[in-house]
């Protein structure tokens, strides 16, 4: 079975990531172990709060440097949530500028939306080819946040492939998912989205044995 490391490091769905990853056929380890995280197949890092309160908490395992060594090794990395906005260069919230892991340029900032949080399923137009969405590009989603990357600025140059991008809507467009090479990333929750978050785990858990 391909072995998946859920980070534990004090913050998000950690136990409904690590259900549902089982769900889709994972060997699923909760830790925050370095050699562990570093050696599994996969490496996801869920996250909830605030963008603040995730950082401190990954530095304090050092969580940023785990992921920045899989992704340089190539080793593939799922964010989901804040998990997905603190991978971007930093986040605003609250007047509070914070420093992300810096892994895609861009700012995480409040959706301009009436209602917030965007809480409830919601609709994405998934990327074109996209490994995530197959066979599931006419799903709803299950979102709960106030802030998203509203844009994409990193320029790719062959021989390297276009990060496939995934998009949603509330207030504005933002981010609901991203496929850059070995790091992937969700807005949403899989894990709370039934059946059809179980299958993007489950297309993302076939990536890892490619």
């Amino acid at each position: 079975m391909t072995r998946v490391v859920v980070f534990d490091y004090g913050t998000g769905n950690v136990h409904s990531a690590v259900k549902a990853l089982e769900l889709a056929g994972a060997d699923v380890t909760l830790t925050s172990d370095r050699k562990v995280a570093l050696e599994a197949d996969g490496l996801v890092v869920p996250g909830v709060g605030a963008f603040s309160a995730v950082m401190q908490a990954l530095k304090a395992v050092h969580g940023d440097e785990i992921v920045d060594r899989r992704l340089a090794g190539g080793r593939p990395v799922l964010g989901i949530c804040v998990g997905m906005q603190v991978l971007f260069e930093h986040g605003v919230e609250r007047g509070i500028d914070t420093e992300g892991l810096g892994e895609w340029p861009g700012i995480v900032t409040e959706l301009p939306a009436a209602i917030l949080p965007h809480m409830g399923w919601n609709t994405v137009t998934s990327a074109l080819g996209s490994e995530l969405f197959r066979g599931i590009e006419e799903e709803r989603f299950y979102f709960v946040h106030s802030y998203a990357a509203q844009s994409w600025t990193l320029e790719v140059m062959p021989p390297f492939p276009e990060p496939r991008l995934t998009w949603a809507e509330h207030g504005a467009p933002f981010l609901a998912a991203i496929e850059n090479g070995p790091l992937s990333a969700t807005q949403f929750h899989p894990e709370k989205s039934g059946e059809a978050g179980i299958r993007l785990l489950k297309n993302w858990i076939g990536t890892l044995r490619q």
